[in-house]
């Protein structure tokens, strides 16, 4: 057994409680202890609210303080006891010694500042590097995560990246000063499995070629097979088994590992009648964002985010749309609801709707709505849970008493998993999962006959992505609701999905039925899909199923 001398961090016995208005204080956190060796991977898993990402934000002291303190607990990077370190002293360990690769890109980059220059900023600020080195440099990060053409990207800002991109600024970022210690809080949730792959096989190589640990957060379990040396698992604040990452899986010893085990996604998708009515139809559908450069900012070209793409979901239909992160998949969601604006026919519940105003289309809001890839970055901090839900209700149904709108709240609440009694609590008191389950919340409390997903189970565990594909099925055939269903998860879409299209640089490379895809792709494109996200996985010298 490795000697206390070559561990890194240490945590030990540690407590979180959070303070509350009205009433005793919340045990988020309960006599935690695990320690991460130099040049190892310690993996974290637990389903949503387990207490992962309370660990992570407690060792860099990124709770919120003081509604947040430690009833007990030590936590020792290279012996120095961090709870008791100064702020100047944190402020010189964040972005150098320790690095932290957040679970929501969106929120953490700045919306008014290129990616390039947030990425160059770590440089110049921790480095001393001059703007010549540290732009050289960021190019080398931005292409090193798989960011395409980083020379172009560069000058991007969050909103006009994907979300699986953003990510990879994100680690970028994080990886810029080569820190020995990087906490990474689920950093392969937004990425399609290709990118996955490739995102889980760069920091494999950085670790190795720098000596760095991770402590690595996920629900994945595959993942944690992947790339994680020890496991800890941990459910309602507590560590309840610990051990070597083949111990723990292939030998579960806790009742709760077990159940972790044997948590996916599962069933058939809801059988379809394809002669139902038509609820969204699009023809030769476009999107195409000018770049523009010089002085007098002329166009010189387009990025064809959505390039001459037909689309049709029926009532009843789920429509699963896949491809790798940058591909136009969220694009062309986008385009159909009419929240951008595009080129083509759209037909929505038998009326062309590619023509009306903002003002024409806000009668048909309540009949489609979206659930967004980023829970935290859709939903308002100022507002509780409850009127977040119950504020679509006060648009579209203004005849609703107060008391019916708090069932009707309550009721959504209790269908997508979540206590009711949690609607007066606000966004920030919620792990990332259960904010996404808000977010679902929010969308079916209006009872639409068009529902996009993009990304929704991408922030949660897998046993509550199994609850919420079971949900939306049973929810699709009580109202016959259709589905334009976006995602990398191919095994979520496997267990919903009745067609698929398969996206590539904006166009559809394949399209039909989502068994013939998924069992006989025809495209080399949708087989290196199927390959990445089904195939034996070698990483790291051992190889496992994805």
């Amino acid at each position: 057994m490795t000697g206390p001398a070559e561990e890194l961090l240490q945590i030990e016995d540690l407590s979180v409680s959070f303070q509350q208005e009205d009433g005793p204080p919340v045990e988020a956190l309960k006599h935690v202890s695990m320690s991460v060796r130099k040049g190892e991977t310690l993996a974290i898993v637990g389903e949503s609210g387990s207490g992962k990402s309370i660990t992570a934000l407690s060792t860099v002291r990124l709770l919120p303080y003081p509604a947040a303190f430690h009833p007990s607990g030590r936590i020792l990077f290279h012996g120095r006891d961090l709870l008791t370190a100064s702020d100047r002293e944190m402020r010189g360990l964040r972005g150098n010694d320790i690095a932290m690769v957040f679970q929501e890109p969106m929120t953490s980059l700045n919306p008014l500042h290129q990616v390039g220059r947030q990425v160059s900023e770590v440089l110049r600020v921790h480095k001393g590097m001059s703007e010549t080195a540290s732009a050289k440099r960021t190019l080398e990060l931005l292409d090193a995560v798989g960011i395409p053409d980083p020379q172009t990207r560069i000058k991007s800002y969050p909103h006009q990246l994907s979300g699986g991109q953003r990510q990879r600024v994100m680690i970028a970022m994080a990886l810029a000063n080569e820190p020995e210690l990087l906490i990474a809080d689920e950093p392969t949730t937004a990425l399609d499995v290709t990118v996955a792959a490739q995102i889980l096989e760069l920091l494999k190589d950085l670790q190795n070629r720098l000596g760095m640990a991770m402590l690595f957060i996920t629900h994945d379990l595959n993942t944690v097979r992947r790339i994680a040396d020890r496991v800890c698992v941990m459910t309602k604040g507590e560590l309840v088994e610990e051990g070597p990452v083949t111990d723990v899986l292939d030998r579960p010893q806790h009742p709760y590992t077990r159940h972790l085990m044997e948590a996916e996604p599962k069933g058939a998708p809801t059988k379809t009648d394809r002669t139902a009515e038509r609820v969204v139809e699009a023809k030769d559908l476009k999107v195409w964002f000018p770049i523009k450069r010089g002085l007098l900012r002329r166009t010189v070209g387009h990025v064809k985010a959505v390039d001459g793409v037909d689309v049709e979901v029926r009532a009843g239909q789920t429509l699963g749309v896949v491809g790798e992160s940058g591909s136009g998949k969220t694009t062309l969601g986008f385009a159909l609801l009419r929240l951008i604006s595009s080129r083509g026919r759209i037909v929505f519940l038998g009326s062309e709707i590619d023509a009306y105003s903002w003002k024409s289309m806000r009668p048909l809001r309540r009949d489609m709505q979206i659930v967004f890839q980023d829970p935290y970055g859709s939903l308002s901090p100022r507002m509780s849970v409850g009127d977040i839900i119950g504020e679509g209700l006060k648009i579209h149904f203004p005849e609703l008493s107060a008391t019916e709108r708090e069932e009707r709240v309550a009721a959504v609440l209790d269908e997508v998993g979540l206590d009711s009694g949690t609607r007066h609590r606000y966004p920030h008191e919620f792990s990332g999962g259960q904010r996404q389950r808000i977010a679902i919340a929010r969308a079916l409390v209006l009872e639409p006959k068009f529902l996009m997903l993009d990304e929704p189970t991408s922030a949660l565990d897998m046993s509550v992505q199994a609850q919420v594909v079971d949900l939306l099925r049973d929810l699709q055939q009580r109202r016959d609701l259709a589905y334009l269903f976006i995602s990398h998860d191919l095994k979520v879409v496997r267990a919903l999905a009745n067609d698929v299209i398969v996206m590539r640089e904006g166009k559809v490379v394949e399209a039909g039925p989502a068994e013939r895809i998924f069992d006989d792709p025809q495209t080399d494109y949708t087989k290196a899909l199927m390959a990445a996200a089904f195939r034996l996985e070698t990483i790291g010298g051992s190889a496992v199923s994805q």
